[in-house]
């Protein structure tokens, strides 16, 4: 793609690595085909070739964003499918980050919009905070129906308390902040584990059965003092400055333990936060103190998959003889690049794994996607929720936080995160959730 930025505006970082981006771009329209948006809408503005010419178009003319490029660089789900299916190479996801940043700074959104978003900024990333808002939302869950057929503004307000689980998640057991000990006589290795901000409120039983497996395999894990949440919800709304001090602070609490007693990776068991911690080296690159340690702390970060297969697990204590439909995130498939790592994982732990077919869509989720975009949120779970029912499951298994709340909205068959299944079938106590398959599970017991 030919671009025409002048020199003054090339000497902003962003823009230059922009301009790089879309001269990478040949119009072929492969990225059509696995974008959901255009799936399900059918208008090129709602793809990733459309999103590219708007993005362009807006950066070029150094003007600021207007309704229309807002209304559909917003409806853009950053799931990445589009990169996994382009033959050029185009990294979609630093251009459409640019172009959020550019709307945030330069758009004045309606209050609504503005109220909404920050709400969820000054929640979600913080669990105690978190913690107080799911229990008002427990008793606004019942009129969650009524704002959504109102429409406008409350359609969102109904689609957040439609989110709020129906009762408290049990509480943590191995709560951070904290250093876990190895069971095996040698340790084999110290890793730190992210703690996360939503995910230990809403099912704390994942890090639980984390730890539990990585103790059993001869790893200490620690919880480290003064982690904070990764910086990805407020990244994916424009909000640059917040979301590099969240990466900041990660980077300074990663590399004081790695430089202490030393760490040999730090895992993360949802699948959105790493591809964010992934990106922290790209992130913070103009950061002159922190760049060289961003791309440590990237350099590190894993997901629990990626880990596990590198490890000893032992033998399986069970059989489990269920059906598991493997329901890949789309921040682990596209963003992260995992595919193989979880299903070779589950099948080597006796489960039988099936594919869900067209497994590169996104659910919905799409971090608070589902908050903001809810009626496209809505017919995405439909449809992934339609094709799992497809391969006759009796679990549904993921790595991603958002992922098993979307998707658990639409169907009663139980999602459950990878780990918590692993951690099961090598030992570990029987998630509650799998209380809906007994009768395979006594035969596996």
């Amino acid at each position: 793609m030919q671009t025409n930025f002048t020199a003054e505006q090339l000497r902003d970082s962003h823009v230059a690595e922009s301009e790089k981006i879309l001269r990478k771009c040949v119009h072929c329209g492969f990225c059509t085909a696995t974008c959901p948006t255009f799936t399900l809408l059918g208008d090129e503005l709602d793809s990733p070739r459309g999103r590219i010419y708007l993005i362009k178009d807006m950066l070029e003319n150094d003007r600021p964003a207007d309704e229309k490029i807002v209304k559909h660089i917003d409806r853009c789900l950053s799931c990445l499918a589009c990169m996994t299916t382009c033959p050029s190479g185009v990294h979609y996801m630093h251009l459409v980050d640019h172009a959020r940043i550019h709307i945030e700074k330069t758009y004045k959104r309606p209050l609504s919009d503005r109220l909404m978003r920050s709400l969820l900024a000054h929640v979600l990333p913080y669990p105690r905070r978190f913690r107080w808002a799911l229990i008002g939302a427990f008793f606004g869950r019942p009129f969650a129906g009524a704002f959504k057929a109102i429409g406008g503004p409350l359609a969102k307000v109904g689609a957040m308390l439609e989110l709020a689980p129906a009762k408290a998640a049990s509480r943590v057991q191995l709560e951070g902040p904290g250093v876990f000990a190895a069971d095996a006589p040698t340790r084999k290795g110290r890793v730190a584990l992210l703690s996360g901000c939503a995910q230990p409120v809403l099912n704390p039983g994942i890090n639980d059965a984390t730890i539990r497996l990585l103790q059993r395999a001869g790893y200490e894990i620690v919880l480290p003092e003064g982690e904070v949440c990764c910086g990805a919800l407020v990244h994916h709304m424009g909000k640059e400055e917040a979301s590099l001090e969240n990466a900041r602070r990660n980077v300074d609490v990663w590399l004081r333990e790695a430089d202490g007693d030393g760490l040999d990776a730090v895992l993360i068991t949802a699948s959105g936060c790493g591809t964010t911690i992934k990106d922290y080296g790209f992130m913070l690159k103009d950061d002159p103190a922190y760049a060289e340690k961003a791309a440590r702390v990237s350099a590190l970060a894993k997901d629990i998959t990626e880990f596990l297969t590198e490890i000893e697990l032992g033998e399986p204590v069970r059989d489990p003889q269920l059906t598991v439909a493997y329901h890949s995130a789309c921040s682990m498939q596209h963003g992260q690049k995992i595919t193989r790592q979880p299903k070779d994982l589950l099948k080597a732990a006796g489960f039988n794994v099936k594919d869900v077919p067209e497994g590169h869509l996104c659910c919905g989720s799409a971090g608070t996607y589902n908050i903001l975009q809810p009626e496209i949120a809505r017919r995405l779970r439909d449809r992934k929720v339609a094709n799992i029912q497809k391969t006759q499951p009796d679990v549904i298994a993921t790595g991603n936080i958002g992922c098993m709340t979307q998707i658990g909205l639409g169907t009663d068959i139980p999602i459950i995160h990878t780990a918590e299944l692993l951690d099961w079938a090598y030992g570990g106590p029987q998630p509650e959730a799998l209380s809906h398959v007994s009768g395979q599970i006594a035969a596996a017991e």
